[in-house]
């Protein structure tokens, strides 16, 4: 059992954008949700969850670098707001058919243009 949970757990470290679309896209059709999966809604519920993520920053002032000083409860909280966040862009632009991880690819290339590497 614990090899099993141990393999479940490195397969979710290799997911794609793709397989966490076509899950979410499962996920929704199971509950039947996708009547409620409109833009409108998907944006403002990922608002929702940006604010319960900027909560856990709120009142820290400046954090290090990997956390070192916050407790792992702390940090998993952390990880589920900032998966939550994730899900719904991922589901957003889904609906709105936009391969994100090629717009990201794209805006990065964008980016460098506009925002050259220093020269040392």
């Amino acid at each position: 059992m614990g090899e099993e949970k141990e393999n479940a757990e490195e397969r979710v470290v290799d997911i794609s954008l793709k397989d966490l679309s076509k899950r979410l896209e499962e996920f929704a059709r199971a509950r039947d949700w996708e009547k409620y999966h409109s833009p409108r809604n998907l944006l403002l519920a990922m608002v929702g969850e940006v604010g319960e993520l900027s909560e856990i920053f709120q009142w820290r002032g400046e954090v290090d670098k990997g956390l070192p000083n916050w407790e792992e409860s702390d940090k998993e909280h952390l990880g589920e707001e900032l998966s939550d966040v994730l899900l719904y862009l991922i589901r957003l632009s889904d609906i709105c058919g936009i391969d994100l991880g090629d717009a990201a690819t794209k805006k990065l290339v964008k980016n460098g243009i506009k925002y050259p590497a220093r020269v040392l």
